[in-house]
């Protein structure tokens, strides 16, 4: 591991400063930002990130907070996905979120990750991106030229990559509260119980009207595609259904046909094709659950 420079900023204009310290460097080299360190260190151990300093984000006040209002959810980029264990009142709201939460890693990796560092290492196969995904999150930005918002469909870019300059810090993720008779869900397949990565993530979420038709719905699959993908077309096959077995299989012959998977050691890509769409009709089945008892 090369030798770098460790700072703590306690200001998120500090944390910025600090981000653009070296504009020129080669990308492996430039200030890398520190918010749980699961990815960002297994990287520099490797070689495959050299950053000339690590700005570390956990003693920014701004960064640390969960904030619950009418509106929804502000999760902060330095919040560990543990302190999301226990938060009742975001079970109730958001289940598939939490789900996706619990599943990376061990409670000890789960002590240090946090949400906006899984969408910011842009892996496919990351859990809590679906989730996002079908939530309509938002990632809110700083940056030298100011503040701004960006759709988590659109953060995301590729393997590895995503919408942020380099001089660019994801400050928080934004989840709207859901309507009153909506539920979201999340479910993985993988090898091993505990301790893996994704061979295949589906999240779904349902919106009922008072007759428990379907007013809106959203799929989103990962580790299928370059980037964890929605699936649109779901959404048209179940909106004004009643979601019953034959429409949830429409749907997942739906996911079927919309991912791209890849074979690697971890399954075939016809492997992960099957297994999406079987995840797919469960997480659907098991969102329209939920939002069928929501009153």
């Amino acid at each position: 591991m090369d030798t770098f420079r460790y700072a703590a900023p306690t200001t998120l204009e500090g944390a910025l400063a600090l981000l653009a310290g070296a504009p020129d460097a080669e990308p492996a080299r430039r200030p890398a930002l520190l918010a749980g360190g699961t990815d960002l260190l297994v990287q520099m151990r490797s070689g495959q990130r050299r950053p000339s300093a690590v700005v570390d984000l956990k003693r920014v006040p701004a960064l640390a907070r969960v904030e619950l209002d009418d509106a929804g959810l502000s999760l902060g980029a330095a919040v560990p996905c543990v302190a999301l264990r226990g938060r009742d009142d975001l079970r109730a709201l958001w289940p598939g979120l939490l789900e996706a939460a619990a599943l990376i890693g061990s409670l000890q990796i789960q002590g240090r990750a946090t949400v906006a560092g899984n969408l910011c290492n842009a892996s496919p196969a990351a859990d809590t991106v679906p989730s996002l995904l079908v939530l309509d999150a938002k990632a809110r930005i700083a940056g030298p030229r100011g503040a701004r918002e960006l759709p988590v469909s659109a953060f995301c870019t590729g393997p590895g990559r995503h919408a942020l300059a380099p001089d660019e810090l994801v400050t928080s993720l934004f989840v709207p509260r859901p309507a009153p008779r909506a539920a979201d869900a999340y479910l993985r397949f993988t090898p091993r119980a505990e301790m893996d990565i994704a061979v295949v993530g589906a999240a779904a979420r349902v919106e009922l009207d008072g007759d428990g038709t379907c007013r809106a719905a959203r799929l989103a699959l990962g580790a299928v595609a370059e980037r964890a993908l929605l699936v649109p077309e779901a959404e048209a096959v179940l909106v004004g259904t009643r979601l019953g077995p034959a429409d949830l299989e429409r749907a997942a012959e739906v996911a079927r046909s919309a991912a791209r998977p890849i074979d690697d050691k971890r399954g075939t890509a016809a492997f992960r094709r099957h297994v999406a769409g079987v995840l797919a009709r469960r997480a659907l089945a098991r969102a329209t659950e939920r939002a069928r008892a929501r009153r």
